[in-house]
């Protein structure tokens, strides 16, 4: 009986059927994990040119308040004032989409919805996630999202200009600025939209990854990345339904006359009606999901940079358990750390010791993971590739934004810098640049299996070093800023002595940003040509061990592998191993082939429970 069940399990893997696609099935409405993996990379690519624009548009303002920006009135329109400077109410809408566009729809789609589909069932050995079509809609959800969110650009009175945090009663009131209007109203229904494309994501990842590795894959054996990928699927189905709670009754307070964010106001001299509301309660719902959202964020740029590291490092990974403990306490510990965003609100002393005594720990698997790649890299046979180039810079940001991390968890010290440009170098650093960096290497590292293609590597090099060295000069000198009392959000800061003598240094930042700006569309062409016109890939161009790189070069069919799914024998990091012939062994390569650089208990009798199918399958053969 025992052999007939393996040979039904074999067969039913030999016979996997080519899905006959059409068009619109294939490139559209695709359920090929692969296809939805670059439909949201370049989503999130689009979504990023449009939010790093923003972003121009900030420092414009803020290096050269003087200076007409007269040539932006056929993009800006209306918003460019008659002296030709940045309306003011536009400049806090760009901040406000600037936050929004970047954290949630290029480094929580863009990078986690593009890695965990292309990555999960290709590293796990599986066909494709376990519903395809809860794939598809995930998707298409953050697509209608992105169409909602865009279209706020377009209306008469402008985005929505609350902040990315979209605080009340600002974002509660319509007539409080023109942006919270129409603009508003889009802008809650369009996250409303990305919260039902994330949580549809993150339980077809942990469905995959539960219930659909291969055979002799067990949680010991998976990559890092996969961890990471699960991980933060696990934040996000348990944070992000509170964030959708949240604007469902921000929404309430905004078109029905609820009151559950609102209390007494006066509006231009008239008291509204609204009565018993706390705008506090808000704070507190949307950073349950907020701080949370650093790690969703973060965690899939680890996931990446320790796949990347060990592997142009040709070392196994320093640590593989404890990265793995260190991302599961990242875990538990996000959701008890939010309040540290709210020392300022009236906190409770007390309280606010906890807060900060939580945050203060939540560092510890934070430098594990820092440290644990110092610790691969020493020594190791490193190779110079962008996307190790890319990985390293986040491991760079990881410990100088980490510090600064250190400094504004003390509640005494944040009361102090809350609100000033300290706090945008900080998590520009240790959240946004490092994340960004993630999200390069993994194109850099995994476009030859997305596109069969390989990008240019003198461009990626131009394209890194422009970036890594642009950043530090961004936001290095923003602490300073924050330490001199600058508030950020600010739109002018030449009408106070004590501000208008750093106008120089912002002039200096904003140059700095320009050329970091200018750099991704080196990037941006780099990628585009080498989709067409790169050079063709090898199989297994990095000489990885990874699963995903023993299927066809050019982006395998739906399916993944044209025979049965691949055996897995061994952890993922097995470089440059004593006695081995190459500095390689991929993960389905059994013991028994390699014996000459096998360790005492590394065999497949004990480690493999498919030994016995593998026997008798030769037998069949």
């Amino acid at each position: 009986m025992a052999t007939a069940s393996v040979a039904t399990d074999f067969s039913e893997g030999e016979n996997h059927e080519a899905h006959h696609e059409t068009f619109i099935t294939k490139y559209i409405f695709s359920t090929d994990h692969k296809m939805i993996a670059k439909q949201f990379l370049i989503s999130g690519l689009i979504w990023a040119f449009i939010g790093g624009l923003a972003s121009m548009f900030i420092r414009m303002q803020l290096g050269f308040p003087k200076q007409s920006l007269e040539l932006l009135r056929p993009i800006l329109g209306k918003w460019i004032t008659e002296s030709g400077t940045l309306d003011p109410e536009m400049y806090l809408g760009m901040v406000t989409m600037h936050g929004t566009i970047m954290m949630f729809f290029v480094l929580t789609a863009g990078l986690s919805g593009t890695f965990s589909n292309l990555l999960i069932p290709l590293q796990i050995g599986a066909r494709d996630m376990a519903s395809g079509f809860m794939n598809m809609l995930s998707y298409w959800f953050f697509f209608v999202a992105s169409l909602i969110m865009l279209a706020s650009f377009f209306v008469e009175s402008g985005p929505a200009m609350g902040g990315w945090t979209a605080y009340p009663p600002l974002s509660a009131i319509k007539d409080a600025v023109s942006g919270s209007g129409t603009g508003m109203t889009l802008y809650i229904l369009g996250f409303l939209f990305f919260i039902v494309s994330t949580t549809l994501g993150s339980i077809n990842y942990i469905a995959t990854i539960v219930n659909l590795r291969t055979k002799g894959m067990t949680f010991n054996r998976m990559p890092l990345s996969v961890w990471s990928f699960g991980i933060t699927a696990a934040i996000g189905v348990l944070s992000f339904p509170v964030l959708f709670s949240a604007l469902l009754l921000l929404f309430f307070d905004r078109s029905f006359g609820t009151s559950f964010f609102l209390s007494e106001l006066y509006v231009n001299g008239k008291a509204l009606a609204n009565q018993g509301g706390a705008p506090i309660l808000y704070q507190h719902l949307f950073w349950f999901l907020g701080h949370p959202e650093v790690y969703i964020i973060f965690l899939p740029a680890l996931g990446i940079t320790s796949e990347v590291i060990s592997t142009n490092s040709r070392k196994p990974i320093f640590g593989y358990q404890a990265m793995i403990m260190s991302m599961l306490g990242i875990f538990v510990l996000s959701f008890v750390v939010w309040a540290h965003h709210m020392f300022v609100t009236g906190m409770n002393p007390f309280l606010g010791s906890v807060f900060m005594l939580l945050t203060l720990i939540i560092a510890i698997p934070s430098a594990i993971k820092g440290f644990n790649y110092l610790t691969t890299l020493w020594q190791g046979n490193i190779i110079f590739r962008p996307a190790m180039l890319f990985s390293i810079g986040l491991v760079s940001f990881l410990f100088s934004g980490g510090m600064t991390g250190i400094i504004l968890g003390n509640a005494v010290l944040d009361i102090q810098l809350h609100d000033t440009y300290f706090v945008v170098a900080h998590f520009h650093l240790v959240m946004g640049s490092a994340a960004f960096f993630g999200m390069m290497a993994g194109v850099y590292h995994w476009f030859p299996k997305m596109y069969g293609r390989m990008m240019n590597d003198t461009l990626g090099k131009i394209h890194f070093w422009m970036s890594f060295a642009g950043t530090y000069l961004v936001f290095f000198p923003m602490h300073y800023l924050g330490i001199a009392g600058f508030p950020r959000r600010y739109y002018s800061f030449t009408g106070f002595d004590f501000t208008s003598s750093f106008v120089n240094l912002n002039s200096f930042i904003s140059v700095a940003a320009f050329i970091t700006f200018s750099a991704q569309l080196i990037f941006v062409a780099n990628f585009v040509y080498s989709i067409f016109r790169g050079k063709k890939a090898p199989l297994n161009p990095w000489k990885s061990n990874t699963l995903e790189w023993t299927t066809p070069t050019a982006a395998p069919g739906h399916g993944n592998w044209d025979g049965p799914l691949p055996m897995v024998y061994r952890w993922p990091y097995d470089y440059s191993k004593p006695g081995a012939e190459d500095d390689f062994i991929p993960q389905n390569v059994p013991f028994s082939e390699t014996e000459s650089s096998n360790l005492e208990n590394e065999t497949d009798e004990l480690t493999n429970p498919w030994k016995e199918f593998e026997r008798l399958q030769k037998l069949n053969d």
